[in-house]
């Protein structure tokens, strides 16, 4: 048996033992402590953390979720690492995003979906009343959900746009898939009145709030949703540090939220927007180019470095990690994949 510290960004020692034979995500939920994790079968990264000390094997596992650079850096997988001596850790979370009881499953009515740009809808769920967690919808803003169909054996993982509350109302934006089974049901049969199951909430992805640099979001396409959701805590708590929101999609008619964005700089005067469309027709008056491209157009016209917060499909999270390098503070990324 091996002591495990697992060290929170804010400062927090999290202890738990762990068996040699046993991954460090299954001895710490032992212990009752649940570190941000999702697929637990090395796919997703979302319980990725850092080794500081110790020795750690690791069972097989998806580049796509910790890259070889990654693995060298140090970085690993609380779902596929196994302690091999004491060993310490840290996470790129608060002890917030740490929860201390098995993941919530609550029942959610669907109350409204609609069209959001020509490929995505948005949906809006409201939490049923639980014996066990009453209504309110508690969370970190930028933490996603996993949203299960009942009877049908779909469950897919999606942002949460809106903002914790005690109305337990959520809000998501969804892209639709081609053959997903999820965005099939979206289109032919979802309807106001429908039971969904909700799971979670989950992720590593949320603001730092110890840290006083600027905030860039860079976002693209549903990669908006965990950006809304933390514009929208920072405008709710009168949060006046700079920040800035590149969004990007690739066609003009693929935009949306803009009634969100124009809310959002109407309660955050210093929020500077850029809207990129990737292929644009000729009368697009926006930016020209992608999110990542965007960004380092700024970062290379400004002595600030920021905590960029970025979301979206692989290639931005490698655009603008490659991007912010040189001159940026740190990045924290949610990945996407299709679902």
């Amino acid at each position: 048996m091996y002591k495990v510290n697992l060290l929170t960004r804010d400062g927090a020692t999290i202890a738990f033992d762990a068996e040699p034979e046993e991954t460090l995500l299954a001895a710490a939920e032992r212990a009752n402590i649940y570190p941000p994790s999702s697929c637990r079968q090395g796919g997703c990264g979302v319980c990725r953390v850092t080794a500081v000390s110790g020795d750690i094997t690791l069972d097989a596992y998806s580049e796509a979720a910790l890259s070889e650079s990654a693995r060298a850096a140090g970085e690993t997988l609380l779902c596929c690492a196994h302690a091999q001596s004491d060993v310490t850790l840290h996470a790129p979370y608060d002890q917030q995003a740490v929860a201390f009881a098995p993941e919530p499953v609550r029942r959610a009515t669907l109350v409204a979906l609609e069209p959001a740009g020509a490929s995505a809808m948005r949906l809006q769920l409201q939490y049923q009343d639980d014996p066990e967690h009453g209504r309110a919808a508690q969370f970190l803003a930028g933490q996603f959900a996993e949203l299960e169909l009942p009877g049908a054996g779909v469950k897919r993982a999606y942002s949460i746009a809106s903002t914790p509350n005690w109305d337990g109302a959520l809000e998501f934006l969804v892209r639709l898939q081609p053959q997903g089974a999820f965005s099939t049901y979206l289109r032919e049969r979802a309807a106001p009145g429908d039971e969904l199951i909700v799971h979670g909430p989950k992720g590593q992805f949320t603001l730092d709030d110890a840290s006083l640099a600027p905030r860039w979001f860079v976002c693209g396409g549903t990669g908006l949703a965990p950006a809304l959701s933390m514009l929208r805590q920072m405008a709710e708590f009168a949060d006046a540090r700079a920040c800035r929101l590149f969004f990007g999609v690739n066609r003009v008619e693929e935009v949306f939220a803009r009634d969100a964005i124009d809310a959002l700089q109407a309660a955050l005067p210093q929020l500077s927007v850029t809207l990129c469309v990737w292929k644009p027709e000729s009368d697009w008056r926006g930016f020209t180019g992608t999110p990542a491209e965007a960004m380092a157009q700024a970062l290379a016209g400004t002595t600030e470095q920021p905590d960029i917060y970025v979301c979206g499909p692989p290639a931005l999270i490698d655009a603008v990690t490659r991007a912010a390098a040189g001159g940026a503070g740190r990045v924290f990324c949610e990945q996407f994949a299709p679902a």
